[in-house]
C-alpha cells in the first residue's frame, strides 16, 4: 500500500515540474493579502463545516489551508468567524517569528 502511494506521489511530482509559485518584484502589492472562505455545514455526515484560506504575498501563495472546523456551527457567520479567527492566528504566528 505504501509504494503505491509513493508511486502516485512521485508520478506528481514529475508531471507538475514546470509549475511552482512566482514571486515578482516590481510595481505589485507587497502587502500581505488573505481570502478565507467557509462553507456552511459542508459535511454531510457531521454537519461541520470546511474552512479555507490562502495568504498571498506579491502575487504568490505564501500559506494556504484547507480544513474541516473542530466544531459544528449555528450558523454561516459563525462558520466564516472560526476560519478567520484562526487565520488571524496565522498573522499573529507569523509577527512573532519574524
Amino acid at each position: 500500500m505504501h509504494m503505491q502511494i509513493t508511486k502516485r506521489i512521485l508520478r506528481y511530482l514529475k508531471g507538475t515540474q514546470e509549475l511552482g509559485v512566482y514571486y515578482q518584484k516590481g510595481e505589485h502589492r507587497r502587502d500581505l493579502q488573505a481570502y478565507i472562505d467557509s462553507d456552511y455545514a459542508g459535511d454531510t455526515d457531521n454537519r461541520k463545516s470546511i474552512g479555507d484560506y490562502v495568504f498571498l504575498l506579491s502575487l504568490g501563495a505564501v500559506a494556504w489551508s484547507s480544513k474541516k472546523q473542530p466544531v459544528v456551527t449555528l450558523s454561516t457567520t459563525e462558520a466564516e468567524f472560526i476560519k478567520l479567527r484562526v487565520a488571524l492566528g496565522m498573522i499573529e504566528v507569523s509577527q512573532i517569528i519574524s
